[in-house]
């Protein structure tokens, strides 16, 4: 089996996801692997004290297993996929079995970062969104599936987020080979990426 994968990355709240929707929607049979799957458990962290472990940070990836499944992926072998419980910040007991296919999309912070990730990759995407309108959509998504507050969002926004985005997420824009501006909002870039999505898994 000839297996390609898609990288797409970008800053929190830039629309990644939107991204992969639109993929879906004219290629369903694909591998999805979402990076946040792969942070290390970090049972310590509430509302209260959100910064003690900083989620934007390459460190809180288990990039070493994230890079042995999507090797294993690429050579045609199933993977036992961890999940992550967002709200007690800790990796769940069961995995998801997933079996190889011709795509596998991987979409996360930190899919361009490291190097030997990169190597893997057939297509590298970054989702160019302004920082105001991706710290609304995190605010509202953490609120509403997170159970967070709105000061422990800002705090932990402007502590580590902020910071880490410029400093690990945003320098990656130079790796890719695509880079979306506003996200799943321009249709023209959506039209150029489908194009070449059908053509590498034709």
């Amino acid at each position: 089996m000839d297996v390609k994968i898609i990288g797409i990355t970008g800053g929190s709240g830039s629309g990644k996801s939107t991204i992969v929707r639109k993929i879906s929607e004219v290629i369903n049979d694909f591998v999805f692997i979402p990076q946040d799957n792969y942070y290390h458990s970090a049972t310590y962290i509430s509302n209260e004290n959100i910064t003690a472990y900083n989620f934007d940070h390459p460190d809180a990836f288990d990039t070493p297993l994230l890079h042995q499944q999507l090797s294993a992926l690429k050579a045609g072998e199933a993977i036992e996929m961890p999940q992550y419980d967002f709200v007690h910040h800790r990796r769940k007991e069961e995995r998801i079995h997933m079996e190889p296919k011709p795509l596998v999309i991987i979409e996360g912070l930190m899919v361009l970062y490291d190097r030997q990730i990169r190597d893997l990759l057939d297509l590298k995407l970054y989702v160019d969104t302004p920082d105001d309108i991706r710290f609304i959509r995190r605010l509202k998504r953490d609120m509403s599936e997170r159970g967070r507050t709105v000061e422990s969002v800002i705090r932990q926004y402007m502590e580590v987020v902020r910071p880490g985005h410029f400093s690990f997420i945003e320098p990656t824009k130079e790796y890719a080979d695509i880079v979306i501006p506003e996200g799943g909002h321009n249709e023209n870039a959506l039209k150029v990426l489908i194009t070449f999505v059908k053509d590498i898994t034709r």
